[in-house]
């Protein structure tokens, strides 16, 4: 039985500006299959994933009654 990943951290080798990573490292990890969020994480990891998932949750939802599925 192999474990199960919730989320990745990624480290950089240098510190990015915020508006150079929103055009270059952030917009290419948003292209992963199966990536639901991409941010700079201030809290703990666990609430960050948590919060996440739930939006994603609520979306697929909201997107459900609007489609009418």
């Amino acid at each position: 039985m192999t474990d199960r990943h919730a989320g990745y951290v990624v480290t950089l080798a240098d510190s990015v500006r915020e508006d150079d990573a929103e055009e270059g490292v952030l917009n290419a990890i948003r292209m992963i299959r199966g990536v639901l969020s991409v941010k700079p994480v201030n809290e703990s990891v666990e609430v960050h994933i948590a919060e996440e998932r739930a939006r994603h949750a609520l979306q697929a939802k909201l997107r459900d009654v609007v489609w009418d599925r």
